[in-house]
């Protein structure tokens, strides 16, 4: 099982690179998100546990996200591997995962982030907004915050993975095919390496 984490800060193309690489190694896709609204709908018990936190306007825990996490593995067994979607977003989800990955017999393989100026950021999201007509997208303020928050969100997680020597930043500027083309071979190299 190779199982792989991409992160990008909002704007950087982390979706579109996403459904390439589920679709082009056969990979599950996890989003947390995804994840919370699809329990939340279903009326599971994690899901109405969850639904009390974010009815006022609390975080989910972590024990309740890495339980979804665990029964969504279980759902599927005979994956190929997992690609998680933004998460774990905090050192302590991180390790929580790791753990997880353990009872699982298996590991996280890969964490790739997509590298993306704040200036681009802007410049790109700034033009989404004018045909996208999401708020958050036509605020520059708003933007270069959002950008701050993933920053600061992610460097601690960055230097988790850093330390075990599974980080990896990939440029995230240019063509949409030059970046799926960076992430596709940091992708082999690490598979073809890779023993689980």
């Amino acid at each position: 099982m190779f199982n792989l984490i991409l992160f990008g800060p909002p704007g950087s193309g982390k979706g579109t690179q996403s459904e390439r690489l589920v679709e082009k190694y056969g990979l599950i896709h996890l989003s947390t998100g995804g994840l919370l609204r699809e329990e939340i709908s279903n009326k599971t018990p994690l899901g109405i546990e969850a639904k009390k936190f974010m009815d006022h306007g609390q975080l989910v825990p972590d024990e309740v996200v890495i339980g979804m996490v665990d029964s969504y593995f279980d759902q599927h067994k005979g994956a190929a591997g997992f690609l998680f979607d933004g998460f774990p977003r905090t050192v302590a989800q991180a390790k929580a995962l790791d753990r997880l990955m353990t009872l699982k017999k298996t590991d996280i393989a890969l964490v790739l982030a997509l590298e993306v100026s704040e200036g681009e950021l802007v410049k790109r999201l700034l033009n989404r907004g004018k045909t996208s007509g999401r708020s958050d997208d036509n605020n520059e303020e708003v933007i270069r915050k959002r950008f701050a928050v993933y920053m600061n969100e992610t460097s601690p997680v960055a230097d988790y993975y850093k330390r075990v020597k599974k980080f990896k930043a990939i440029q995230g500027e240019g063509s949409v095919g030059e970046i799926y083309t960076a992430l596709r071979q940091t992708i082999d190299k690490a598979m073809a390496s890779h023993h689980n």
